[in-house]
């Protein structure tokens, strides 16, 4: 498929290496410029574009930028997109280590990335958010064996969700179904399966467990 990565952090670089690895075509790019990734390009064979071109023709678009940075982003950067794309948003909400306060997530309610997506205008999935970086390339292992790693998934366009975990599968995760965008507080930072590394089961109970209120690490 032809991808585009609008980030180019732990994230964003470990999926370039892993998605050009298995044959994607992968355009990546960062805030900074394309001449700051020659490295990761060398590397991967991936190209570095500008971030407004990042999500041309592309079947699936990643953001993984800070909160904080999405509003930043270029107006219709998703424009370009193959029809029926799906976006990835990989974000996570960190007011005091990070984003500042978000009046929206703190007093309305709003889930991390259903704010995310009012500001791209377009569906997103939530997926990777509570993944570590390395894990990307270190812990995929093939479908059926007992030590794969399971990834909720949360979104309300069924069509890109199931492209998202066809992908994810293929990256060598199993995925659960979370639900919507609005249930995807499920997986925020300081629910149980946020940074949890198991299977399918414990990631459903862990899924099950998490309680609505913000951890008040994660409050502003």
């Amino acid at each position: 498929m032809k991808i585009g990565i609008i980030g180019a952090g732990n994230i964003g670089g470990n999926l370039t290496r892993r998605l050009t690895a298995l044959g994607h075509e992968v355009s990546v790019a960062n805030s900074r410029g394309p001449e700051t990734l020659t490295a990761l390009v060398e590397e991967t064979g991936a190209k570095a574009v500008r971030a407004e071109e990042a999500a041309r023709g592309a079947q699936v678009v990643v953001v993984t930028v800070p909160l904080k940075a999405v509003p930043d982003l270029p107006a219709g950067l998703l424009d370009g997109a193959a029809e029926g794309a799906a976006v990835i948003d990989t974000g996570n909400y960190y007011p005091q280590q990070r984003d500042g306060r978000i009046a929206e997530i703190e007093d309305d309610g709003l889930t991390e990335s259903r704010w995310t997506e009012r500001h791209l205008g377009h569906p997103v999935i939530k997926a990777f958010n509570g993944t570590f970086a390395q894990d990307i390339l270190d812990r995929h292992r093939p479908a059926g064996d007992p030590d794969r790693q399971a990834l909720p998934v949360s979104g309300d366009d069924e069509q890109a969700k199931r492209t998202v975990r066809a992908l994810i599968d293929e990256l060598g995760f199993d995925t659960v179904d979370n639900g919507g965008i609005d249930d995807s507080w499920r997986q925020q930072p300081g629910t149980p399966v946020y940074g949890l590394r198991a299977g399918v089961e414990a990631v459903r109970k862990a899924l099950s467990e998490a309680s609505r209120e913000r951890p008040a690490d994660f409050r502003a």
